[in-house]
């Protein structure tokens, strides 16, 4: 299979058209429909319904459309990664990362080594743990900042120096405004909007013999789109405590306290490209507090 082809393919699931498809490849129809029916060949699947005016995808294309999309992005970041290689340091990192008060001491290591190396690029990511160490495995994300504890059989990392500090986003109006924090029996029979269908570990602990009993109605990857729907009437968010603020909204911290850790991961026996590999011993160096003109 090679990529060219399933460049091909992705014209004309895009297109919906081969005419269309195979003039924008610049291609001839016999040729790409000869591709389409050699690639059906090599895959042993039925990629297309074809009709007179349009192409669907079946089961099968939906699959290897997506499939064919994380490998032409691989192809595309590698071949980035590789310009450059034998002058100056260049080429992009990938960098995935929750919303966390750690977040902002990523960006000044991300800034700092900029300093140093101007031809670097950076892509950041926003997500879940899920999404991040999803996306790490497939070869997406270089990196990640996700919460501890981390899986130290796939993963190597250096702890973030910041605390993050567990409570509740809700509405002003919301009969739990007026407290000054929040107990795990006060949630009880309270919408809940979580950052994961299941909690971490310390929170599960803190819920105790309640944790069975809490509804949750919603979970996302990005505390904006949680903090909305609170703000559009849903119970409350399970989130850390950020610096930003929601005109409608108040945070409340839970008590008992809760404070989590965060970690910066990358692949364990991977083999990066140079300028990844210059980030993650800048990363290491600068967490453990080595001085900003010492690095």
């Amino acid at each position: 299979m090679e990529l060219r082809v399933l460049n091909y393919f992705l014209a004309i699931a895009r297109e919906e058209n081969i005419t269309k498809a195979s003039q924008i490849l610049h291609v001839s129809q016999p040729a790409l429909s000869r591709q389409m029916m050699q690639l059906e060949e090599e895959l042993g699947v039925k990629l297309f319904i074809r009709s007179n005016h349009r192409i669907v995808l079946t089961e099968d294309g939906m699959l290897l459309k997506r499939r064919a999309q994380e490998l032409l992005s691989l192809a595309d970041k590698t071949r980035r990664e590789f310009l450059h290689k034998e002058t100056e340091l260049a080429g992009e990192i990938s960098v995935g990362s929750g919303e966390f008060h750690s977040t902002k001491e990523l960006s000044r290591i991300i800034v700092a080594f900029r300093k140093k190396h101007p031809l670097v690029q950076f892509r950041i990511y926003s997500g879940n743990a899920d999404n991040i160490q999803d996306y790490i495995g497939r070869g997406h994300l270089d990196l990640g900042v996700i919460g501890e504890p981390v899986d130290i059989g796939k993963y190597e990392f250096t702890s973030m120096p910041v605390k993050e500090t567990w409570g509740v986003l809700v509405h002003r109006d919301s009969p739990l405004a007026g407290k000054d924090k929040i107990q795990a029996e006060d949630l009880l029979n309270i919408p809940l909007v979580t950052g994961s269908t299941h909690f971490p570990g310390e929170l599960v602990n803190w819920f105790g013999g309640l944790y069975d009993e809490m509804e949750i109605a919603a979970a996302g990857n990005l505390l904006y789109n949680e903090a909305m729907l609170v703000e559009s009437g849903m119970g409350a968010v399970v989130c850390i405590q950020l610096d930003c603020t929601y005109e409608n909204l108040r945070f409340i911290p839970l008590s008992p306290v809760i404070q989590s850790r965060t970690a910066l991961i990358w692949k364990k026996d991977s083999v990066f490209s140079p300028a990844t590999a210059a980030f993650i011993d800048f990363a290491v160096k600068y967490l453990k507090g080595i001085s900003e003109d010492k690095i």
